[in-house]
């Protein structure tokens, strides 16, 4: 029997989404071979999917300089640039590599298609798709003409979605399928069948989500609120031009960032890894959550480094603020405490009924976010993030901004001044303009931020009010206790 081939070994580890050891390994590779190109580019995906934008930006660079006609390489370094936000970049590099045909013309030619889709450049996008060709036998080619056919098929359209979901192809494909034809059923008025839809693609394409170990661990945290020490003297120098989100998932976060960006001094830098990967170093250093008061400075150095370095890299060169959109914050907030002293936070709640049915109804991820696929699993992750806010953020000592959703959209200018000045920086107009933002945006609000700021999504849940019984009433009397 063939001995397992090194390649062979990091493509495993990286299907098993091993990906510290799959780093690990192209890392040592590399330093043996330092001019073969195909260990930089396995350093780059590992780090990609680590969440390491800038080393994979810097190592798919230095892989391209070595195998410039690679189409592996050239495909990577384009989904990269989209990463970062350097759209244009990207379709170029895409552009090229369709045009000039390879074994990877399917992978690339989706590949473009999502950026065009993205980046609203429907013209292209319409014409890609009638030129015709290999890649419209992929599956996911499918999901572009069905989203086409919306116009004018909506029922066929949706029909095209479903047959897509129940087929056999891959599963994150027909996850896509099924909340496009939700979203769909949810915009006509078919409350009832979005519903069951949204329901039977979490089950058929989801993973069980152990919500009670969630819960343990913010216990923990809040155990941690008792503790006179809870983070010890400080090791490390305040960060500078930091901001971080603290709040769940379709809260009205991306309209914010989207607001903030458009202010010269600040970037919005999307879902950064920071920091889940400062939660993870915590967690693996055994520190986490009882002993962060004896962690040494230099580990915490090295964990305020690894997340200044990725933030700053991502944001414009002629902005002096990051804001961090992560979904992970408010799980770690004895850590950010502790490595990013200076760092302002933002916490934005919404109406608990509305982020349930806006959570229950959207494509996250299957697994990092899988408490999203019921009503009652998402109420218990509310309550207990609501267990720990605002009072967390009073105990850990950082700089921060509350914010009720309702309130902010009722009074935009006044709230955005007010966390302009936790920022030190003056109001900016343009900012209270967010549909103009021509920003990539790659969450599920991509299509909303191109909206001027409106209420429309206030009180949605009440198209699902049938879902919602008395363990939610404690949720929503809190909330609406702090709405003007």
């Amino acid at each position: 029997m063939a001995a397992e081939t090194p390649i062979a070994k990091f493509d495993a580890l990286m299907d098993a989404k091993r990906y510290e050891a799959a780093a690990d390994l192209a890392k040592g590779l590399r330093t043996r071979q330092p001019r073969n190109g195909q260990w930089w580019y396995a350093c780059a995906r590992a780090a990609f999917a680590i969440g390491n934008i800038r080393i994979a930006y810097d190592e798919i660079a230095q892989a391209a300089k070595l195998l410039p006609d690679d189409p592996a390489i050239a495909l990577q370094q384009a989904i990269i640039d989209h990463r970062i936000g350097h759209t244009e970049v990207a379709l170029t590099r895409l552009r090229a590599l369709v045009a000039r045909g390879s074994r990877l013309d399917t992978e690339a030619t989706v590949v473009l298609a999502d950026v065009l889709s993205r980046s609203n450049q429907q013209a292209e996008l319409d014409g890609l798709l009638a030129r015709g060709g290999a890649w419209t036998n992929d599956p996911r080619a499918q999901l572009f003409v069905a989203r086409r056919l919306k116009e004018r098929d909506p029922a066929g359209s949706i029909a095209m979605f479903e047959r897509i979901l129940r087929s056999d192809v891959a599963s994150h494909v027909r996850r896509i399928a099924g909340f496009e034809a939700v979203k769909m059923l949810d915009a006509t008025e078919k409350y009832r069948a979005a519903y069951d839809l949204a329901l039977e693609t979490h089950r058929t394409t989801g993973s069980t989500f152990d919500v009670g170990s969630l819960e343990h661990q913010v216990e923990s945290q809040r155990r941690l609120l008792a503790t006179p020490t809870l983070l010890g003297p400080r090791r490390v120098p305040e960060v500078r031009g930091v901001s971080i989100v603290v709040s769940l998932p379709r809260s009205g976060t991306t309209l914010i960032e989207q607001m903030f960006d458009r202010h010269p001094a600040i970037t919005g830098i999307g879902e950064y890894e920071g920091v889940r990967t400062l939660g993870e170093s915590a967690l693996s250093s055994g520190h986490w959550p009882h002993e962060l008061a004896s962690t040494p400075a230099a580990t915490v150095q090295s964990w305020q480094d690894s997340y200044v370095t990725g933030a700053t890299f991502l944001r414009r060169p002629d902005a002096t603020w990051s804001f961090d959109k992560t979904l992970h914050a408010w799980r770690w907030l004895p850590v950010i405490a502790l490595a990013l002293p200076g760092a302002v936070l933002i916490a934005i709640d919404r109406d608990p009924r509305d982020t349930a049915v806006s959570s229950l109804l959207g494509n996250f991820h299957p697994v990092a976010s899988g408490w999203t696929s019921s009503i009652d699993s998402i109420r218990r992750v509310i309550a207990a993030h609501r267990s720990i806010l605002p009072e967390m953020l009073d105990r850990v000592g950082l700089s921060h901004e509350a914010l009720v959703y309702e309130n902010f959209i009722d009074d935009p200018r006044g709230h955005s001044e007010r966390c302009f000045a936790r920022l030190g920086l003056p109001m900016d107009e343009a900012t209270l303009s967010p549909e103009k933002n021509t920003r990539m945006v790659l969450t599920l609000s991509h299509e909303q931020v191109r909206k001027p700021i409106n209420r429309g999504s206030i009180g949605r849940w009440r198209n699902y009010e049938w879902a919602f019984d008395d363990s939610w009433r404690d949720l929503v009397a809190a909330h609406d206790a702090r709405r003007v």
